[in-house]
């Protein structure tokens, strides 16, 4: 059964930083593409990052282009989400999803197999 479980969530000051993990697990992914979702409290869920099976395009928010980068390690199933120059607005919880590479990686109805979420809290 293919499974996505997010780690490194978490509670960080403005301005820090923080690193989520995506690992897959029962299937490879290595030939999907991978995403990065958020969902803030009372809002829809939006886009944060992609990236393609290759890791050679990524896919930015403009939220988060500039502070946010996605990278992936197909040898160990696992795509990452750096987080830099957090702000209290990127408050929400994260979620890893998987989608056939040629999918639009900006929709959500791409992506097949989704994680549970992980909560990211910036105060203000």
């Amino acid at each position: 059964q293919a499974q996505l479980v997010e780690s490194g969530g978490g509670l960080v000051q403005v301005g820090g930083s923080l690193r989520l993990s995506c690992a897959a697990s029962g299937r490879t992914f290595s030939s999907y593409g991978m995403g990065w979702f958020r969902q803030a409290p009372g809002k829809e869920r939006e886009f944060v990052a992609s990236i393609n099976w290759r890791g050679s395009r990524s896919y930015y928010a403009d939220a988060v282009k500039g502070r946010f980068t996605i990278s992936r390690d197909n040898a160990k199933n696992t795509v990452y989400l750096q987080m830099n120059s957090l702000k209290p607005e990127d408050t929400a919880v994260y979620s890893c999803a998987a989608r056939p590479d040629a999918n639009d990686p900006y929709r959500e109805y791409s992506y097949a197999y989704w994680g549970q979420g992980i909560q990211v809290t910036v105060p203000s």
